[in-house]
């Protein structure tokens, strides 16, 4: 075989591998693409499924259906609340979890890891049942409490994952310089583990604002936050807002990470 019909062989050979993620990559975006472009449609009845004509009436009337953008508020503030309160929590948990040792310490991190492993369906017929056993009332409080347990495994492998990936050296040089506890840990300890906790909270908040079962089992009749609005809303026909909602999310997520990745390429470049 000729060498010019052997270049493109050996050139997909080489970049197989990058090939194949952008492809999968691609595939994972494409919903999100899909969602972005019929934000800007303008349906002919209730349901926006086809392409009639762009119109950017849904940007400029975001809470143009009712109820919608107050079961977005109420998204928001549950997801801000349990998002610091599972990251709190998680980070003390990753720390005890990754640097000490004590009796119990297999059994606790079982339990921490059960919900990442459990139907979320499990667990939210369980925290019903709880509730309903010791007569809690149903609404924003019981939510959160759902949310927080839900998070916090996930903030605490996120945060762990970085704690035993850090250089204890560090901390004892720091020690050797007559740094107190307190100075070590705000000066050393905490901006080492700052990605792991970043990344946690941002998983912590991702998973508490798009939450649809476990919210589903534990809010009261009163109380609608976005997932369940957009779930009432598809059987009478999803408004074109909820495409502006969701692609205003993504692009607020792929902004904070674009805005990560250039802050940590720049503190690198001062580094060297």
């Amino acid at each position: 075989m000729s060498a010019p019909l052997t270049a493109p062989i050996h050139w997909v050979r080489r970049n197989l591998v990058v090939i194949v993620g952008s492809l999968a990559l691609l595939y994972l975006l494409l919903p999100n693409v899909v969602v972005m472009l019929f934000s800007f449609n303008k349906p002919a009845g209730r349901f926006n499924y086809e392409w009639r004509e762009f119109s950017t009436d849904a940007w400029t009337n975001p809470c143009g259906v009712a109820d919608m953008c107050g079961s977005l508020g109420l998204s928001l503030q549950i997801a801000v609340a349990a998002t610091l309160i599972a990251t709190a929590f998680g980070t003390l948990a990753a720390f005890a979890l990754g640097r000490h040792r004590f009796r119990g310490k297999s059994a606790t991190q079982g339990l921490i890891f059960l919900p990442m492993a459990m139907p979320e369906v499990v667990m939210a017929a369980s925290l019903g049942t709880l509730f309903l056993n010791m007569r809690v009332d149903f609404g924003f409080t019981t939510i959160l409490i759902a949310h927080v347990m839900f998070c916090l495994s996930f903030v605490v492998v996120a945060v762990k994952a970085r704690v035993m990936s850090m250089d204890p050296r560090l901390e004892e040089a720091a020690r050797d310089l007559y740094a107190g506890p307190a100075q070590t840990f705000w000066r050393v300890t905490l901006p080492q583990a700052a990605p792991g906790i970043a990344a946690g909270a941002m998983l912590s908040f991702a998973l508490s604002f798009d939450d649809f079962i476990i919210t589903q089992f534990n809010a009261g009749p009163s109380t609608v936050t976005f997932p369940m609005f957009v779930w009432g809303a598809a059987q009478r026909g999803v408004p074109v807002q909820v495409n502006v909602i969701g692609t205003a999310m993504f692009l607020i997520a792929v902004g904070i990470v674009l805005v990560g990745q250039l802050v940590g390429n720049r503190r690198k470049k001062q580094a060297l």
